[in-house]
C-alpha cells in the first residue's frame, strides 16, 4: 500500500508539478553539462508561463530533430526503466525530448551576422555561452520573424547544437510551437557536484 500510495504521489509530481530530464549532449555547455538531470517546472504552462527569451525549456522533438533512440534489450529493465519514467521517478526511456534555450518569441525577428545576434534589430547579450564561442558560431542567417505561437531556440555551446538555426528548412522553419514545451528548466537536480537553481521560470 505504501508503494502504491509512493508511486501515485510520483506520477501526481510528475504530471502537474516537477519532472526530471537527463541531459545528453554538450549542447547547453558550460550552463548544463552532459550528464547533468534537471527539473523542469511543468506546473508554470498551467498558471499563465509562457516562454521568454533567455530561459532555457524542455520540449518534445518537433520533427526529426533527434535520430531514432537505442532501446534496451532486456525485457525486464526496459519494463521498469518505463514504469518509474512514467511516473517521473527516472528520466523517460523514450526521451524525444531537447532542452535549449529561447532566444526569440512569436512575432520577434532574429538575425545573426558575424558574431552578433540581434532581436528585432537590437543586440543580445549572451553571458551563458560556452567559452570559446561568439553567438553565431560561423553560421549566419536570417533575418527570420518567428511565427506566433513559436519559439526560436538555440543551445549555449552554439558551435556544438543542432538547435533552430539548422532546422529552418523543416516545420516552422527551425522554429519550435509553444505547445510542445513541457516548461522552463529550475534546476539541476544531480550531481550533487553541480547543484544549480534557475528559479521557477528558469531565471
Amino acid at each position: 500500500m505504501m508503494a502504491a500510495v509512493g508511486l501515485l504521489v510520483a506520477l501526481l509530481i510528475k504530471t502537474c508539478l516537477f519532472q526530471v530530464f537527463m541531459i545528453p549532449s554538450g549542447s547547453m555547455e558550460n550552463t548544463l553539462r552532459i550528464g547533468d538531470r534537471v527539473g523542469v517546472n511543468k506546473l508554470a504552462p498551467l498558471t499563465g508561463w509562457e516562454p521568454e527569451p533567455g530561459q532555457p525549456v524542455v520540449f518534445k522533438d518537433p520533427g526529426d530533430w533527434l535520430p531514432p533512440q537505442p532501446t534496451d534489450g532486456n525485457p525486464v529493465t526496459r519494463a521498469v526503466g518505463s514504469v518509474l519514467g512514467f511516473v517521473g521517478l527516472v528520466p523517460p526511456k523514450d526521451d524525444n525530448y531537447l532542452v535549449k534555450r529561447v532566444i526569440a518569441t512569436g512575432g520577434q525577428t532574429v538575425q545573426c551576422s558575424g558574431t552578433t545576434l540581434t532581436v528585432d534589430g537590437a543586440k543580445v547579450d549572451e553571458p551563458y555561452l560556452h567559452p570559446g564561442d561568439d553567438s553565431c558560431a560561423g553560421l549566419d542567417f536570417g533575418p527570420v520573424t518567428v511565427p506566433q505561437g513559436y519559439v526560436w531556440v538555440e543551445g549555449d555551446h552554439r558551435s556544438d547544437s543542432a538547435d533552430s538555426r539548422y532546422h529552418q528548412r523543416g516545420p516552422g522553419g527551425g522554429a519550435v510551437p509553444v505547445d510542445n514545451v513541457v516548461g522552463p528548466v529550475s534546476a539541476v537536480v544531480w550531481p550533487l557536484s553541480h547543484l544549480d537553481w534557475f528559479g521557477s521560470v528558469g531565471r
